[in-house]
């Protein structure tokens, strides 16, 4: 293992991770801790008070210019014309197909210094592969884009106590953001970025600081109780709350319609944007496919690539799965036939050459009272 973790990128919290004894992995060319407690002991953290997360290895991009928004709405689905300074949306960059090249969520600061300017937050794995396709896309505008992908440090705050424990490092009153709003405020002396975001199904916060600043916070955070998770406490975390993993319920030959992100797809509010004339399509005729919520009969879990089965015929695969901390099932994700989808739909799921039940139910299966 020493080996293969040997060549990957380290993030600025890598040394205080490895003083609290995590365990490492690699992931999407990074060496990041997958636990530090262990994964249940994180999950319910994050349910019940407090977790925090090493988000640093995440793609950071700016963006700077007189029409940005206008040179963004080409490049996504949803209608970034809707944003106000301070809010901040969720949406997918589409290849001409249609498919998911990556999901971000684009931050909109408003006019500063007679510029429109922007944050936006990629996946790990696919920051280079984004940072050429949006660079190719605007070459012909005036938008300036800066890539602090490294530069900056991120770390993921949530669960139920997180506005009260952060609140006790910030000047600045943050009780009242709302979700998908961002403020830049001050924590210990030092500018962050906060945005009420995540990827946990929790209430919590996202912030984007200076290195040094950063490694400060965590060890505030760490004193304050919060509890240090890994990789492995964040998937089963998104899970629950059935959110997508690049890579697995998302990628370049499946589209938001398929994956139930529809709601990112605004064809009736805006113009041309690539990938529509696909997505027109596909929303006329319908579907043919459906990411589903899956619950197993029994303890057995569905994992990554195995088979979802009707009758004596494949009619899908398991994206991810596990077995729920929260909700106390084995749960999964899966794209079968739109006529397979509906919730109460008997399937079953090839584990090691034999099949078990399992049910289509409601998305998500967790939902947190809280947000």
């Amino acid at each position: 293992m020493a080996d293969q973790l040997s060549n990957l990128l380290r993030t600025p919290l890598y040394e205080l991770a490895k003083q609290q004894k995590a365990r490492f992995t690699a992931f999407s060319g990074w060496e990041m801790p997958v636990q530090f407690s262990g994964l249940k002991l994180e999950h319910q953290a994050v349910r019940s008070e407090a977790g925090m997360f090493d988000i640093s290895h995440m793609g950071k991009f700016t963006f700077a210019g007189d029409s940005l928004i206008d040179a963004w709405q080409t490049l996504v689905p949803s209608d970034l014309s809707r944003l106000q300074p301070g809010q901040a949306m969720y949406t997918v960059l589409l290849n001409a197909q249609g498919g998911i090249i990556d999901d971000i969520i684009f931050y909109y600061q408003g006019v500063k210094e007679s510029k429109q300017q922007a944050i936006v937050i990629v996946n790990a794995g696919t920051t280079d592969k984004d940072r050429e396709w949006i660079v190719s896309h605007l070459e012909n505008s005036s938008v300036l884009m800066t890539d602090i992908s490294q530069k900056q440090a991120l770390i993921a705050l949530q669960g139920p106590k997180a506005t009260k424990i952060l609140q006790s490092l910030v000047a600045e009153e943050i009780s009242n953001m709302m979700p998908f709003t961002h403020q830049a405020l001050s924590i210990q002396g030092s500018t962050a970025f906060i945005a009420r975001t995540g990827y946990t199904g929790e209430n919590g916060f996202e912030i984007m600081l200076e290195p040094e600043a950063a490694k400060q916070l965590w060890q505030s955070l760490l004193e304050a109780g919060v509890t240090p998770c890994g990789l492995g406490a964040r998937d089963t975390l998104r899970l629950e709350a059935a959110m997508s993993l690049y890579g697995q319920e998302i990628d370049d030959e499946i589209t938001p319609l398929e994956a139930g992100l529809g709601w990112v797809v605004h064809l009736q509010d805006k113009g041309d944007f690539i990938g529509r004339s696909v997505l027109e399509k596909q929303k006329a005729a319908g579907v043919k496919r459906r990411l589903v919520g899956l619950e197993m009969s029994g303890r057995y879990i569905a994992r990554h690539g195995y088979r979802v089965m009707f009758g004596q015929e494949a009619v899908g695969e398991i994206t991810s799965g596990t077995l729920s901390p929260t909700v106390g099932k084995a749960i999964a994700l899966a794209y079968v036939p739109k006529s397979l989808s509906k919730a109460g739909q008997a399937l079953e799921v090839e584990i090691r050459g034999k099949t078990y039940p399992a049910t289509v139910v409601k998305k998500p299966f967790y939902r947190s009272p809280r947000r």
